[in-house]
């Protein structure tokens, strides 16, 4: 059976003995127009692997006639072409050669460790939709592309930190940039946020990107206590409660989740840093309590949590369609707000309301019924005992009401 040789070539090299030899034999070549002047002294066909579509139907062609070789930068199974040939041609057909990555280059250029790293691909994404992902992670490494370039990420970044109301935290991010990385013309930039955006890069370029040091408790993945949350006057769901309702809500890994009602946010807080690639949103009206909400955002560092003034229903219109929805408070119009985000759940969405008052448990349930969701009803109790002094501390039970399509 005839296969597929995927060749990584490192930043700036060439083909080495063993390349060459995995070139022999082959009826063409798969190579982009960096990679076209290393083979084209060879004979051999060249195909080039742009559009992607038509790179993989010629390498299906080739395959009936003998083996065809791919050549990709740095290694291929890393953010590269190599996943897109196995999901086509299966895991069998491959002979992989790796070279150093981008990653691996830029770092060493950087003298900054990489074992830490979050990578985030930026090639044909909407940049501000991805400016909360890169702010959670400590230090991000980003493949950038034309319209995700550093100084367009850098002003982005820029604004996402002043939406924060943490003046501290522009100023402390530091951002590397490495162009052209192995060639005569490789240059290295290091900067501020600020600096980073004033300034022009080529097209072939990466970054790293680090943002200041977290707290400590930024080491607890789940499980904030409520001293560890800025709230008033004891207003917080309870821990062993927001435990319960994370879990009813069965958070995905990305999306959106609406926190409405949110009070001191404890619900969407424990959301965000359990799930980096979630958007929250946590929706307000109290003064005091949206203090409470961007004190915690700023104490946790959980950036991919927004802080939306206002009441709802009428304010959730601006917000992108929910993955999950999340009801703590209503301020008397649980009826609005559940017909409101029952009809923008994206299509597996789930809606979870936690009954306090007697009137919300009450009406819940036929309010989400009313809406074509399946309902299911937890009861929770909650009796706290020290030991050995046996205090006992008993909360008053709360109805978690779950519906889902």
């Amino acid at each position: 059976m005839s296969e597929i040789r995927l060749i990584g070539i490192a930043p700036g090299a060439g083909l080495d003995d063993e390349a060459r030899a995995l070139l022999r034999g082959c009826r063409s070549v798969v190579a982009s127009s960096r990679h076209r002047s290393l083979v084209a002294a060879l004979g051999i066909e060249i195909v080039s692997i742009a559009p992607v579509a038509r790179a993989l139907a010629a390498v299906e062609a080739g395959l009936n006639q003998g083996d065809v070789a791919v050549l990709a930068s740095g290694d291929p199974l890393f953010f590269g072409i190599g996943r897109t040939l196995i999901e086509r041609f299966g895991r069998e057909r491959l002979v992989v050669r790796p070279a150093l990555s981008s990653l691996q280059v830029a770092c060493s250029r950087f003298r900054e460790p990489w074992d830490d790293v979050s990578c985030l691909s930026l090639h044909g994404r909407n940049g501000a939709e991805l400016i909360p992902r890169l702010m959670v992670h400590d230090k991000v490494f980003c493949f950038t592309d034309r319209d995700n370039s550093p100084d367009r990420v850098a002003r982005a970044l820029l604004d996402g930190c002043g939406a924060t109301d943490d003046g501290d935290l522009a100023d402390g991010y530091r951002v590397w940039v490495a162009e052209n990385l192995g060639g005569a013309d490789e240059r290295l930039t290091e900067g501020t946020l600020a600096e980073i955006a004033a300034r022009e890069f080529g097209d072939l370029n990466v970054m790293l990107l680090k943002r200041p040091a977290r707290p400590a408790a930024a080491d607890v993945v789940f499980g904030l206590g409520e001293a560890e949350i800025h709230h008033s006057r004891g207003l917080i769901t309870k821990d062993e409660v927001r435990a319960a309702t994370l879990h009813a809500l069965r958070l995905p890994r990305r999306g959106v989740l609406w926190d409405v009602g949110a009070g001191s946010g404890s619900v969407g807080l424990e959301a965000a840093r359990l799930c980096p690639g979630l958007r929250v949103y946590a929706v307000e009206r109290q003064p005091e309590e949206l203090a409470n909400l961007r004190a915690n955002r700023r104490q946790h560092g959980v950036y991919n949590l927004t802080v939306v003034a206002g009441e709802a229903p009428a304010v959730l219109a601006g917000l992108p369609r929910p993955d999950r929805v999340f009801v703590g408070g209503s301020g008397g119009h649980l009826a609005e707000i559940i017909a409101f985000a029952a009809a923008r759940l994206t299509g597996d969405g789930r809606l979870v309301v936690n009954g306090v008052t007697a009137r919300t448990r009450g009406e819940a349930p036929a309010l989400l019924h009313a809406q074509g969701l399946a309902v299911a009803i937890s009861d929770i109790a909650v009796q706290r005992r020290s030991y050995p002094q046996e205090e006992t501390t008993t909360m008053n039970s709360i109805a978690i009401m779950v519906g889902e399509r």
